[in-house]
């Protein structure tokens, strides 16, 4: 299927990862921009020539290890969706994940099934003006 939806960015240093939640998005008829770390996030998150619709964003990167990407992409794009990956997730982490504006945190490993859904309710969030 030819991917002509919007553009999702996924960030994870794991490869499997990255890759299970690329071909499954693409599955879903989307376009997928993949990076491994937090700068190329920042780089492809402010690319003018590739809007992001919503970015999916492991918490721990090689060059970040806490919640700084997170309140920096807010900063810079407060408008695009972010959706917190994390397998050291606590009830206080997703809290103040969410307070940084992230729209929703979810526990590594899910299910992939579970991700489209969730990226359509992200989309819908930000086409309805959904304040992050």
């Amino acid at each position: 299927m030819a991917s002509t939806g919007p553009r999702i960015l996924v960030v994870d240093d794991d490869a499997l990862t990255r890759w299970s939640v690329t071909e499954t998005l693409r599955e879903s008829g989307y376009l997928v921009t993949e990076v491994q770390s937090a700068a190329s996030a920042m780089t492809a998150l402010l690319s003018r020539t590739e809007p992001i619709a919503v970015v999916l964003l492991d918490m721990r990167l090689p060059d970040s290890g806490d919640l700084s990407v997170l309140r920096a992409m807010h900063a810079q794009a407060p408008e695009t969706p972010v959706i917190m990956m994390t397998a050291h997730g606590t009830r206080e982490l997703s809290e103040e994940a969410r307070h940084l504006g992230a729209f929703e945190v979810v526990d590594k490993p899910f299910e992939m099934a579970d991700l489209t859904p969730l990226i359509e309710r992200a989309l819908a969030g930000s086409r309805s003006g959904r304040c992050l």
